[in-house]
Order: C-alpha cells, then sequence, then structure tokens
C-alpha cells in the first residue's frame, strides 16, 4: 500500500473511533437522564464515568444516589488504574464538608480490597466537582472539575488487568449491596482477553487474582516490578505498632517495597509529615519517583532524602554552622597516620592505613566514643582483628591527632555532621518534627545515625520503623539496636522469608558467596550465611562466561548486551567493584553505541539504556537483567571474591575479603531474569 493509501486508512480509522466515542457519549447521557433526581452537571459527570465502562472500566452507583445528600460516596469506579471512591457535588457546598464521609467510604474500599490481596494505595477517594473546572488535592483526597475527571482517570499509571478489574469490581458488588453496576446500554462488546492456561472464564478466585497481579507486574517495566506489593504483605503495611518496629529478612523478600508502601499508608493516616531515610544518596530520588506514581495524593508529605543530607539541611535550619569538607579531612587523617599511625604498632597489624581510618569512622566516632575508656571496653562488631589494650591505645592517639589536625583546618567530617544533629535533636523543646521516620538499609548507618533517627520520634506508636538485613551490610562495623536504646518486642520485629525476587539458580550462585560468612545481625543473633527461603520465581538464568583475555571478555559482553531483545536495555544494570572499572566500563559501552544511565544520576524514571554503577549504588534496586563483568576478582588484592574464608593471611584480609564478598552478594541479588557472570582465567 502506497503512503496515499495508508494515510487514507488511518483517517477513515480517525473517523471511525470519533463517531463510536460520539455514539457511546450519547447513549451514556441517555443513560444518566434515569437518574432524574440528579442535576444536569451531576449527570454528564456520571455520563463521562459510564463512557469509561466500554473500556474495560467497571462502575457501580449508590442506588440511592441524589435522593441522599449526605451518602458517604456517589460511585465506586474500578479500572485499569486501581479503585476510585467517587463523590459528585454541584459546588453548593465546601470540599471540607464532603471529606470526612468521602474519607470513611473509602476506607470501607481499602478493607474490601485488602481481603482480595491488593495495596491500599490504589484506592482513592475522588471529589468531583460538576460544572467547574479544577485539578487540586485536599490531602488524600483528588479534587477534579466536570472536564478534568476523565483524562485525569485515563492517564493514572496501569495497576489491574483486565481480570483483575472484573474480579474487584464484582467483589465490591457482592460487598456493598447498596451499589449496583452500571454500563453503557449496548455497547460494543470489548476485544477478548487471551486466553491463559489454567484461567477460569467467570470470575477469580482469590489465588487466582493474585498470581494474575504478580504475573502482570512481572511483565512489566523494572520501574513498576519494584513498587509491586505482594498480596500477603499488605496486612504487614497497615499494621499498628506499639512503638519502634523493625522489619528484616533477606535479600528478595520486598523489604523496600514494603517500607514504601508504609510510608503512604501513614501518610494517608496522619497529619504530620513522613522522613524516608537511606544511607545512599540515590536512593531517595528513585524511592520518591515511585511514591509519586504509587500514591500521588500523599507524595508530597513524604520526605526523601540520605542521612547526611538530611542532617545538614536540619543544622543549617537551626543555625549550627556546618564547615563539611571531605577531602580537607581526608588530608587530615594522611597527616595524622604519616605522623603518628605509620610507626605504632597498628602497622604491624596492617600496614594499610584504610583499616584504622574505619576504625575511627566506624567504631569510634561512628558509636559517638568520646573517653578512651569507652572505645577499650566497646566490642568490635564485624571488625576480625583483635586489638588488645595496648592495640587500641594506638588507635585512640591516631584518633586524637587526627582530631586535632582536622580542628586546625576547621573542617568537619560525615561523622561530625550527624553528632551535631544529634545533640540538636536531643536538646529540642518543640514536638517531634515528623509523624513516622522509616529507616531503609539500616544495617548501612552508624550508631549515631540510628540514635538520631530514633531520636526524633521517640518510642511513640508506629513512630520508627527499621528495614534493613545484616546480611546486606557493605560497610565495616557494626552494633545492635540495643546500644541505640531501641527495644523492639514481640510482633514489631517482622522477619520476611518468601524471596519474590530471585529464582533458585540466581539465588544459589549468590549465597554460595556468602555461604561461609556467618553474620550478626542488629538485633545480636549469629546466622548462618546460607539462609532457608520460600522461593516464588522459577525462571531466572546464570550465565557464566569464561575467556582468557580481558579483551575477549569484553567483547562477549558487548555481544551478550546486544542480543536482548528491543526495550530490555531499560530493565538491564552492569554493575562492578569499583569506581574504576565503572569509568572502563563507562568508555566500552559508549564506544560500542550502547547508550548508559549512570546509577548515581537514574531517578526512577524508565530509561532505555544500561544503568552503570558500583555493587554498593545498586543497594536497594533490582534489574531484570544484570551483567557483573569480570566478578571474581576483588580489586587491589587479587583475590577471588568466592574464596572461602580463612585462606587469606590476616585478620585484617579477612575481614576485608569478607565485606568484599557481601557487596558481591549483594550486587548478584539484584538479578531477577538473567544473571551473567563474566571471569577472565589467569595463570
Amino acid at each position: 500500500m502506497g503512503a496515499g493509501g495508508a494515510a487514507s486508512q488511518r483517517t477513515q480509522e480517525a473517523r471511525r473511533q470519533e463517531r463510536l466515542l460520539r455514539e457511546q457519549w450519547h447513549a451514556a447521557r441517555r443513560q444518566a437522564l434515569r437518574w432524574d433526581t440528579a442535576g444536569e452537571g451531576e449527570q454528564r459527570v456520571l455520563a463521562q464515568l459510564l463512557v469509561l465502562t466500554a473500556r474495560g472500566w467497571r462502575l457501580l452507583v449508590d442506588r440511592r444516589w441524589s435522593r441522599t445528600p449526605a451518602a458517604d460516596a456517589d460511585m465506586l469506579l474500578v479500572g485499569p488504574g486501581g479503585v476510585f471512591v467517587v463523590d459528585v457535588t454541584a459546588g453548593r457546598e465546601p470540599a471540607e464538608g464532603h471529606a470526612p464521609g468521602l474519607l470513611a467510604a473509602t476506607k470501607a474500599a481499602e478493607s474490601a480490597v485488602a481481603s482480595l490481596g491488593m495495596s491500599p494505595v490504589a484506592v482513592q477517594p475522588v471529589l468531583v466537582f460538576a460544572g467547574q473546572r479544577l485539578d487540586a488535592s485536599l490531602g488524600r483526597i483528588r479534587l477534579l472539575g466536570e472536564h478534568e475527571i476523565g483524562p485525569v482517570l485515563l492517564s493514572q499509571r496501569h495497576r489491574l488487568r483486565a481480570e483483575s478489574v472484573r474480579a474487584i469490581a464484582d467483589h465490591l458488588e457482592r460487598v456493598f449491596p447498596g451499589y449496583a453496576g452500571s454500563a453503557i446500554d449496548q455497547r460494543p462488546a470489548p476485544a477478548p482477553e487471551p486466553h491463559r492456561p489454567g484461567s477460569p472464564d467467570g470470575l477469580f478466585d482469590v489465588q487466582g487474582l493474585r498470581d494474575a497481579a504478580l504475573e502482570g507486574a512481572r511483565r512489566a517495566p523494572i520501574e513498576q516490578w519494584m513498587t509491586f506489593l505482594h498480596p500477603d504483605q499488605v496486612a504487614l503495611v497497615r499494621r499498628d505498632w506499639s512503638g519502634p518496629a523493625r522489619i528484616s529478612g533477606p535479600a528478595g523478600t520486598g523489604k523496600t517495597v514494603v517500607a514504601l508502601h508504609r510510608a503512604a499508608h501513614l501518610a494517608r493516616r496522619t497529619t504530620g509529615r513522613i522522613l524516608y531515610v537511606t544511607f545512599a544518596n540515590n536512593l531517595p530520588r528513585v524511592q520518591s519517583t515511585f511514591l509519586k506514581a504509587m500514591a500521588p495524593a500523599v507524595a508530597d508529605r513524604v520526605d526523601f532524602r540520605s542521612l547526611h543530607s538530611w542532617a545538614q539541611e536540619f543544622l543549617q535550619e537551626r543555625g549550627i554552622p556546618v564547615r563539611l569538607h571531605g577531602d580537607k579531612a581526608e588530608t587530615a587523617f594522611s597527616l595524622a597516620w604519616k605522623n603518628v599511625g605509620r610507626a605504632s604498632r597498628l602497622a604491624a597489624l596492617d600496614p594499610a592505613p584504610t583499616y584504622w581510618h574505619e576504625e575511627i569512622d566506624h567504631v569510634i566516632k561512628g558509636r559517638g566514643l568520646t573517653r578512651f575508656e569507652e572505645y577499650a571496653a566497646v566490642p568490635r562488631r564485624r571488625r576480625r582483628a583483635s586489638l588488645h589494650r595496648t592495640h587500641r591505645q594506638a588507635v585512640w592517639e591516631l584518633y586524637e591527632a587526627y582530631e586535632a589536625l582536622r580542628g586546625v583546618r576547621g573542617v568537619h567530617d560525615f561523622n561530625d555532621v550527624l553528632s551535631l544533629a544529634l545533640a540538636e535533636a536531643s536538646r529540642r523543646r518543640e514536638g517531634p518534627p515528623y509523624a513516622a521516620v522509616i529507616v531503609d538499609e539500616v544495617q548501612d548507618l552508624t550508631l549515631v545515625g540510628v540514635r538520631l533517627l530514633h531520636a526524633l520520634v521517640g518510642d511513640v506508636p508506629n513512630g520508627l520503623l527499621l528495614v534493613g538485613d545484616g546480611q546486606q551490610t557493605v560497610y565495616p562495623g557494626g552494633f545492635r539496636l540495643t546500644d541505640a536504646g531501641i527495644d523492639i518486642r514481640g510482633d514489631r520485629g517482622q522477619v520476611l522469608r518468601t524471596n519474590y525476587r530471585n529464582s533458585k539458580q540466581i539465588l544459589d550462585a549468590a549465597l554460595t558467596v556468602v555461604a561461609d560468612d556467618a553474620f550478626e545481625d542488629l538485633d545480636g543473633v549469629r546466622t548462618s550465611g546460607r539462609r532457608d527461603v520460600d522461593l516464588t520465581y522459577h525462571d531466572g538464568d546464570v550465565v557464566r562466561v569464561t575467556r582468557p583475555t580481558v579483551e575477549a571478555h569484553d567483547r562477549e559482553l558487548l555481544d551478550a548486551l546486544r542480543s536482548l531483545p528491543e526495550g530490555a536495555l531499560a530493565d538491564t544494570a552492569l554493575l562492578c567493584p569499583s569506581m574504576r572499572a565503572v569509568g572502563d566500563y563507562q568508555r566500552l559501552l559508549t564506544q560500542a553505541g550502547i547508550p548508559v544511565c549512570q546509577l548515581e544520576h537514574y531517578d526512577g524514571r524508565a530509561v532505555d539504556a544500561v544503568k552503570l554503577g558500583t555493587y554498593r549504588r545498586a543497594k536497594g534496586l533490582e534489574f531484570k537483567n544484570v551483567f557483573l563483568p569480570r566478578h571474581d576478582t576483588v580489586p587491589g588484592h587479587g583475590t577471588p571474591a568466592g574464596t572461602p574464608a580463612g585462606t587469606e593471611t590476616s585478620e585484617t584480609a579477612r575481614e576485608r575479603a569478607e565485606l568484599l564478598r557481601s557487596r558481591l552478594f549483594v550486587a548478584m541479588t539484584r538479578a531477577r531474569d538473567l544473571l551473567w557472570l563474566g571471569s577472565v582465567t589467569t595463570g
């Protein structure tokens, strides 16, 4: 067919669609007139919603609508974008007058869909003003004018498949017998859904609905998958805790997803702001984007921040000067090591100053120790090197020399920022600045950081939620929650045990790396490196590629990336152990014409490019495909990352290797569908 013929066909199709829409609108208007006690504007709103039923939406209308002005909600609407509890007003009274009843109806609808395992964030109250143009919010209620209601509903992110829309609407019609299903008379039959083996033609049972939701989320872009709340976790999101709570569990068990949905739930249930904190500075951008897509009505009431950026702003608001300068602080430590450490007994244990810098950062300053006797007695959790009192005295002398040199330069380091913020938060007189604080990847924080966040809300019910897993620690040192004065009692400590992300092949490959590395979690319990989990996914693959040279290895890597299906780069990550390696592969992929998005710039929006970053930068994220080039060499040490513990030559070397294995484990468990492991033979 020529270009002219194709254009003519498109024009004819456009005219046909326009004619069909006009017919549907007239049919909807005729049907809306049956509600003869409703005003003209209310009838026009109803007609718009009836038109949506021709596109597969389901509409339930209060049988008493327009006869009972005090009714909580006029309609329940179910479509690809979720469940909408709709009230219509002719604008004769302020929105505040409708809010209590509409929110009560929304809460009832949330409870109804929760029994199907559906997240509460998929239920949204909407107040429509007939005869007006409006798009605003009143708390969690979306305020829309008559002309905005249709376009806004159609633009919602798709959450539900067609069979889920039918099942949920049928369930709501049973739960709310006062609402009757309404649709355009004689509407064209929608195209039949492709039949899936094992799917009933009629109503889904609850398990079938859950399976359909899970399958739909897995087929969606990875960004949508990362916000999918499994039905079994809905109750955890809505739970009331009498004080600080903790959610833990192995990689892939949905801890971050639960935390995100919890933030939305609390934002809807409280009047104060919610603080959502991570250690990494790239995750807040991603998680903020996710929440805006999940729950736009309350997203502006949740502050997503990295801990240090929040602490700096907190101090600045209170007029406390902060002179953070990482490079100058690093120079001060280098001079302290040169003047005090290099000739001390510490060099015999480990001549590399990095280990002793970490000792100061994570054990002394990270725990807020200010006197030597405190340091002499403190348990050095997750630090393998045995330090006698004389060694600790040498460390303390190095610490004091560093502090003196840092003071001369008039600069703070990152630990100072947290200590200053903790002191200010502890002496504040006003009420808590936040209704709740959620801490993701809590195992990466220092003890001072956790104390600071605890000080913001104390032990109030539903105030502090700590989310994380000790096995995924990527920084040295450690602590117990009891050290921070946090008491997790009874059911306020929830351990997730079902892995929704990794297949057995991928998880087994990752667990092999850390199988011999038992770890102590924040509760002080010693746990085996190879933990048992329940698996729900079985389609992932592990591909191992070994080549004799780096050049051959990289050619194989590029071929594998190019062979991915069209559009798959958007769901793909290439992760490296160091920033130097990231730079190398940035150049390789760019020269090969493969688009790249640095993880430090990724904000949670889908982009058709390979996500490139370090193992640590990938924490809290997941991808359908993960490529780990030259994964089995620890940078700078020449030690295979999977080497069993006990084969290194010193306690500090064993500790370093164990930490590197933990980082590799984190990188491997980011993969859902494909884990590509590249190696270069030596010798």
